[in-house]
Protein backbone atom coordinates (compact mmCIF):
# COMPACT_ATOMS: atom_id res chain seq x y z
CA UNK A 1 0.00 0.00 0.00
CA UNK A 2 0.96 3.44 -0.69
CA UNK A 3 1.93 5.62 1.91
CA UNK A 4 -0.66 8.46 1.54
CA UNK A 5 -0.57 11.57 4.35
CA UNK A 6 -3.38 12.53 5.74
CA UNK A 7 -3.86 15.97 7.69
CA UNK A 8 -6.05 18.47 8.59
CA UNK A 9 -6.31 21.51 5.22
CA UNK A 10 -4.29 24.92 5.04
CA UNK A 11 -5.11 27.04 2.93
CA UNK A 12 -2.66 25.79 0.30
CA UNK A 13 -4.59 22.88 0.11
CA UNK A 14 -7.81 24.21 -1.11
CA UNK A 15 -7.30 24.42 -4.57
CA UNK A 16 -6.47 20.99 -5.13
CA UNK A 17 -9.53 19.55 -2.03
CA UNK A 18 -12.40 21.87 -4.37
CA UNK A 19 -11.30 20.15 -7.48
CA UNK A 20 -11.87 16.78 -5.80
CA UNK A 21 -14.86 17.80 -4.52
CA UNK A 22 -16.06 19.01 -7.84
CA UNK A 23 -14.80 16.00 -9.86
CA UNK A 24 -16.80 14.43 -7.85
CA UNK A 25 -20.25 16.06 -7.69
CA UNK A 26 -20.18 16.16 -11.56
CA UNK A 27 -18.85 12.33 -12.01
CA UNK A 28 -20.40 10.04 -9.80
CA UNK A 29 -22.91 11.75 -8.00
CA UNK A 30 -24.07 13.71 -12.07
CA UNK A 31 -25.53 16.60 -10.57
CA UNK A 32 -23.03 18.67 -11.08
CA UNK A 33 -22.45 21.89 -8.75
CA UNK A 34 -26.12 22.98 -7.00
CA UNK A 35 -25.22 25.81 -4.96
CA UNK A 36 -27.68 25.10 -2.23
CA UNK A 37 -26.20 21.96 -1.48
CA UNK A 38 -22.18 22.02 -2.77
CA UNK A 39 -21.79 25.66 -1.47
CA UNK A 40 -19.28 24.84 0.95
CA UNK A 41 -17.24 23.24 -1.80
CA UNK A 42 -16.86 27.06 -3.63
CA UNK A 43 -15.40 28.32 0.04
CA UNK A 44 -14.39 25.32 1.83
CA UNK A 45 -12.25 27.88 4.06
CA UNK A 46 -15.39 29.54 5.71
CA UNK A 47 -17.02 25.82 5.58
CA UNK A 48 -14.44 24.03 7.69
CA UNK A 49 -11.47 26.04 8.33
CA UNK A 50 -12.77 29.08 9.93
CA UNK A 51 -15.47 27.00 12.58
CA UNK A 52 -13.83 25.75 15.73
CA UNK A 53 -16.14 22.52 15.30
CA UNK A 54 -15.19 22.02 11.60
CA UNK A 55 -12.64 20.27 9.94
CA UNK A 56 -11.84 19.51 6.32
CA UNK A 57 -9.06 16.95 6.02
CA UNK A 58 -7.12 15.61 2.80
CA UNK A 59 -5.09 12.90 1.86
CA UNK A 60 -2.02 13.66 -0.66
CA UNK A 61 -0.44 11.24 -3.14
CA UNK A 62 3.04 9.88 -1.57
CA UNK A 63 4.17 10.96 -4.98
CA UNK A 64 3.45 14.50 -6.01
CA UNK A 65 1.87 15.67 -2.95
CA UNK A 66 -1.74 16.43 -4.54
CA UNK A 67 -4.82 15.92 -2.75
CA UNK A 68 -5.88 12.56 -3.92
CA UNK A 69 -9.08 12.44 -0.92
CA UNK A 70 -10.90 14.33 1.30
CA UNK A 71 -13.02 14.17 3.93
CA UNK A 72 -14.93 17.01 6.05
CA UNK A 73 -17.13 17.19 9.42
CA UNK A 74 -18.95 20.21 10.58
CA UNK A 75 -21.85 20.71 13.48
CA UNK A 76 -24.74 20.99 11.19
CA UNK A 77 -27.52 18.15 11.55
CA UNK A 78 -29.42 17.49 8.35
CA UNK A 79 -31.85 20.18 7.46
CA UNK A 80 -35.72 19.52 6.85
CA UNK A 81 -36.15 19.86 3.81
CA UNK A 82 -35.20 18.30 1.52
CA UNK A 83 -34.73 15.77 4.72
CA UNK A 84 -37.28 14.28 6.51
CA UNK A 85 -37.91 16.10 9.69
CA UNK A 86 -37.49 12.94 11.84
CA UNK A 87 -34.10 13.28 10.75
CA UNK A 88 -33.57 16.47 11.76
CA UNK A 89 -34.87 16.40 14.79
CA UNK A 90 -32.65 13.37 15.64
CA UNK A 91 -29.90 14.98 14.91
CA UNK A 92 -30.32 18.22 15.65
CA UNK A 93 -27.25 20.94 14.56
CA UNK A 94 -24.65 21.79 17.63
CA UNK A 95 -25.06 17.88 18.73
CA UNK A 96 -24.42 16.48 15.71
CA UNK A 97 -21.46 15.87 13.85
CA UNK A 98 -21.92 15.34 9.99
CA UNK A 99 -19.64 14.18 8.04
CA UNK A 100 -19.62 15.30 4.64
CA UNK A 101 -17.41 14.96 1.24
CA UNK A 102 -15.84 11.93 2.11
CA UNK A 103 -14.64 11.55 -1.93
CA UNK A 104 -11.37 9.40 -3.02
CA UNK A 105 -10.24 9.99 -6.75
CA UNK A 106 -11.18 6.57 -8.20
CA UNK A 107 -7.71 6.21 -9.24
CA UNK A 108 -7.24 5.86 -5.52
CA UNK A 109 -9.92 4.01 -4.06
CA UNK A 110 -9.85 0.62 -2.21
CA UNK A 111 -6.85 1.47 -0.66
CA UNK A 112 -8.09 2.80 2.71
CA UNK A 113 -8.20 6.08 2.34
CA UNK A 114 -11.85 6.45 2.75
CA UNK A 115 -11.59 4.14 6.44
CA UNK A 116 -8.75 6.30 7.44
CA UNK A 117 -10.59 9.78 7.16
CA UNK A 118 -13.41 8.69 8.84
CA UNK A 119 -11.21 7.66 11.30
CA UNK A 120 -9.49 10.78 11.92
CA UNK A 121 -12.81 12.23 11.69
CA UNK A 122 -13.95 10.51 14.47
CA UNK A 123 -11.09 11.23 16.47
CA UNK A 124 -11.68 15.11 16.04
CA UNK A 125 -15.64 14.77 16.79
CA UNK A 126 -14.52 12.53 20.30
CA UNK A 127 -11.72 15.19 21.12
CA UNK A 128 -14.66 17.91 20.77
CA UNK A 129 -16.51 16.41 23.71
CA UNK A 130 -19.81 18.13 22.55
CA UNK A 131 -21.10 15.81 20.24
CA UNK A 132 -23.31 13.40 21.20
CA UNK A 133 -23.87 11.51 17.07
CA UNK A 134 -22.25 11.51 13.42
CA UNK A 135 -24.79 11.11 10.70
CA UNK A 136 -24.11 11.13 6.94
CA UNK A 137 -26.37 10.98 3.95
CA UNK A 138 -24.70 9.27 0.66
CA UNK A 139 -25.92 8.24 -2.88
CA UNK A 140 -26.02 4.65 -3.92
CA UNK A 141 -25.20 5.61 -7.27
CA UNK A 142 -21.24 6.41 -6.27
CA UNK A 143 -19.54 3.46 -6.86
CA UNK A 144 -18.84 1.39 -3.44
CA UNK A 145 -20.29 4.54 -1.04
CA UNK A 146 -23.42 2.42 0.15
CA UNK A 147 -21.52 -0.72 1.05
CA UNK A 148 -18.70 1.13 2.15
CA UNK A 149 -21.08 3.21 4.84
CA UNK A 150 -23.06 -0.10 5.71
CA UNK A 151 -19.55 -1.91 6.93
CA UNK A 152 -18.97 1.30 9.83
CA UNK A 153 -22.36 2.67 10.44
CA UNK A 154 -26.10 1.69 10.71
CA UNK A 155 -29.00 2.82 8.54
CA UNK A 156 -31.26 5.14 10.32
CA UNK A 157 -33.06 5.97 6.73
CA UNK A 158 -33.28 4.61 3.15
CA UNK A 159 -35.39 6.99 0.93
CA UNK A 160 -35.46 4.60 -1.74
CA UNK A 161 -37.90 2.84 0.46
CA UNK A 162 -40.21 5.71 1.67
CA UNK A 163 -40.28 8.14 -1.65
CA UNK A 164 -41.35 5.54 -4.62
CA UNK A 165 -38.38 5.77 -6.08
CA UNK A 166 -37.90 10.33 -6.24
CA UNK A 167 -34.87 10.00 -3.94
CA UNK A 168 -31.89 7.57 -3.40
CA UNK A 169 -30.39 8.85 -0.61
CA UNK A 170 -29.67 6.76 2.27
CA UNK A 171 -28.99 7.74 5.97
CA UNK A 172 -26.62 6.41 8.30
CA UNK A 173 -25.49 6.84 11.90
CA UNK A 174 -21.96 5.96 12.61
CA UNK A 175 -21.01 4.39 16.14
CA UNK A 176 -18.53 7.60 17.95
CA UNK A 177 -17.03 4.74 19.57
CA UNK A 178 -15.81 2.32 16.33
Amino acid sequence: MRDYSIRAASPDDLEGARAVMLDTVYRDLGTGYVPRWHADIIDPAAAYLVPPRHTLLVALDPDDRTVVATGALDSRGPAHPPNPRELAERYPSGETAQLRRVYVRPEHRRRGLARRLVDELLAFAAADGGYRSVYLHTDPAVPGAEPFWRSIGKVVHDERETTGGTSNVVHFEIPMGR
